[in-house]
């Protein structure tokens, strides 16, 4: 027969309440009471019982995840780094996409609140009022790799984005490059302001002056993506650089460059923010800003499972991102590293 809970009480020496509140994180517990208990469940072989629980609390306990689309690379690893986690803390996962789509994410949201689950974490798809009244019930969020201006004291874990585009710009203006488009990407939920304004700041301390109509926003679609690269492109001609704030618009760029018998980097150098499987498989590789969707999914459901009074004190948690230098950037044509330099900053 399956071991109970005051067997475990017994052979650790506690009374039932506190083993109940090591297994459900609901009070403090000494670490040696805590090792005691959690010693005396090993070697009884004791599995608590996510049904009683369930009926006790009137939760189901687990943790929902939304995020706007399964299938992007970025997404994917965030959606495995929740599940790694959740694996580890014996949590389940109940998983759904919004599409980037507020409506639907407040109907998944309102159905994860009515199946009890701890907590959310979530890449919210823009409309805060979707959230405060999640917040205000004292269900615990996350936000992961997005965060909400208007919701500032919900934990959220990020990447760094504002100093990968930095280091990116500064890389391309190194080269020598100085007519640098910026392809961006915009949409509910999805301003393109940080890495924009990263982008404007960095040229403004090179002292290299910004060229609105190199600044394009598609929406994040792919159809939008390769119409605001190819009307970049084909307009401009005297492009040298593109930085692309997304791997969604920097596929398009790489094959509307490659439709229009552009070389890379031969007549336009290519990189941006994400190095996506294929950005290493392109010819030549694609220099890119690294971020890592499984380590922010796991942080954010780390910051989760936490009790409240454990969490980090409000404001994101930023993580690093890192410059992959590959074969798609060179100095402009006529160019060499040594005359290009790099401008003094102000």
């Amino acid at each position: 027969m399956a071991a109970t809970i005051k067997q475990v009480a017994a052979a650790a020496g506690v009374g039932i309440a506190t083993v109940s509140r090591v297994f459900s994180g609901a009070g403090p517990v000494s670490a040696a009471t805590r090792e005691r208990v959690l010693a005396a469940a090993r070697e009884l072989d004791y599995r608590p019982s996510a049904a009683a629980r369930s009926l006790k609390t009137r939760r189901t306990g687990g943790l929902g995840l939304v995020v706007p689309d399964v299938t992007d690379p970025f997404g994917a690893a965030l959606v495995a780094g929740v599940l790694d986690c959740a694996r580890s803390l014996g949590e389940h996962v109940l998983l759904d996409a919004s599409q980037g789509d507020p409506a639907r994410e407040a109907e998944i949201v309102e159905r994860l609140r009515a199946q009890g689950v701890g907590g959310i974490i979530a890449v919210p798809a823009g409309d805060p009022e979707t959230w405060r009244p999640v917040v205000r019930a004292g269900t615990t969020v996350v936000f992961a790799d997005r965060a909400l201006p208007e919701l500032p004291r919900v934990p959220a874990v990020l990447t760094d984005d504002a100093s990968g585009v930095r280091s990116l710009t500064e890389y391309l203006v190194g080269l020598g490059h100085r007519r640098i488009a910026f392809l961006g990407a915009t949409g509910p939920g999805r301003p393109a302001d940080a890495r924009e304004r990263a982008f404007r700041a960095t040229l403004e301390g090179l002292r290299v002056p910004v060229d609105e109509e190199l600044v394009v926003a598609a929406r994040p679609e792919r159809d939008s993506a390769y119409a605001a690269a190819a009307g970049l492109l084909q307009a401009r001609a005297d492009v040298t650089a593109v930085l692309a704030a997304g791997h969604l618009v920097g596929e398009a760029a790489v094959l509307v460059a490659r439709e229009l018998d552009l070389r890379v980097p031969a007549d336009v150098s290519i990189a941006m923010v994400d190095d996506v499987a294929w950005a290493e498989l392109c010819d030549p590789p694609l220099t890119a800003v690294a971020r890592s969707g499984h380590t922010v999914g796991y942080h954010a459901c780390e910051t989760a499972a936490r009790e409240p009074s454990r969490r980090a004190a409000p404001g994101p948690l930023l993580l690093p991102t890192e410059l992959v230098i590959r074969g798609s950037c060179r100095p402009p044509r006529g160019r060499s590293v040594r005359e290009a330099g790099t401008p003094r900053a102000r």
